[in-house]
């Protein structure tokens, strides 16, 4: 099942642009306190780093990702999600747009 939207959340207003614009997101917080952000990856490779572990799901378009540590790329479609450990990092490559949701564990 793929997120349409979220209700009851606090947005923080200002973007965070990573990768000179390669990658926008906006940090929200759920009513329970659950943090979370929803952005786009622009066409690109890149590696991000994590503090938190992280589930990113696809909400539109898709991405190539590889876990740290390993050689293998995979793919991420609409609907489908993956898990990056906390202080880690995973390299990302997107051909065209690709919409995510930012699930903080």
């Amino acid at each position: 099942m793929i997120t349409e939207s979220i209700d009851g959340v606090r947005l923080t207003t200002k973007a965070n642009v990573y990768f000179d614009g390669k990658c926008v997101s906006h940090s929200y917080q759920l009513a329970d306190g659950t943090k979370q952000s929803v952005g786009v990856v622009l066409a690109a490779t890149l590696t991000f780093g994590t503090a938190a572990a992280e589930i990113m799901e696809c909400v539109a378009g898709a991405c190539e990702y590889k876990l740290d540590g390993s050689d293998a790329w995979q793919k991420s479609g609409p609907g489908e999600k993956f898990s990056v450990p906390a202080n880690s990092k995973f390299d990302i490559r997107v051909a065209e747009a690709y919409h995510y949701i930012c699930h903080y564990a």
